[in-house]
């Protein structure tokens, strides 16, 4: 039997000044960050690139006192932020993919059920315009570290 799936790594960002998002402080990832979907050794991997930049966990302001962005959900909400992106790297994985693997990662690094319920049923019901379906070249958001 597999092991479980994780994010194999923690992350370092750095603020990006000047950008926001929906009122929300931008970062940069410094270093990737990758997750094996299904098992910690399964072959199924996303990789946020260094240079990437997000602003975790997209949260509306009036709720932040119950979901701040930056949580115990951060390292999942990059990984959704680029998923989303990137258009499921590509076509790779559709949105409501995307959706289930952030829920997979939340449950992974420990946030509550209820907690994991709620913001994957926001993703599924606000996040249609943040999905990109075609790649821009050069992909989105990525920037030298």
């Amino acid at each position: 039997m597999s092991a479980p799936a994780r994010i194999t790594g923690a992350f370092r960002v750095e603020e990006v000044p000047g950008r926001r998002r929906g009122g929300r402080a931008c970062v940069r990832l410094l270093e990737a960050l990758e997750y094996r979907v299904g098992a910690a050794d399964g072959d199924e991997a996303i990789s946020a690139p260094a240079g990437f930049e997000t602003d975790f966990a997209s949260i509306p302001w009036g709720l932040w006192n119950l979901f701040p962005p930056l949580g115990p959900w951060a390292r999942p909400a990059i990984l959704h932020d680029w998923l989303y992106a990137t258009g499921g790297e590509g076509g790779r994985f559709s949105r409501a993919r995307a959706d289930a693997i952030f829920a997979e990662a939340m449950a992974v690094v420990g946030v509550p059920t209820w907690r994991r319920a709620v913001m994957w049923a926001a993703v599924r019901v606000g996040g249609r315009r943040g999905w990109v379906a075609t790649v821009p070249t050069g992909i989105m958001e990525v920037r030298d570290a």
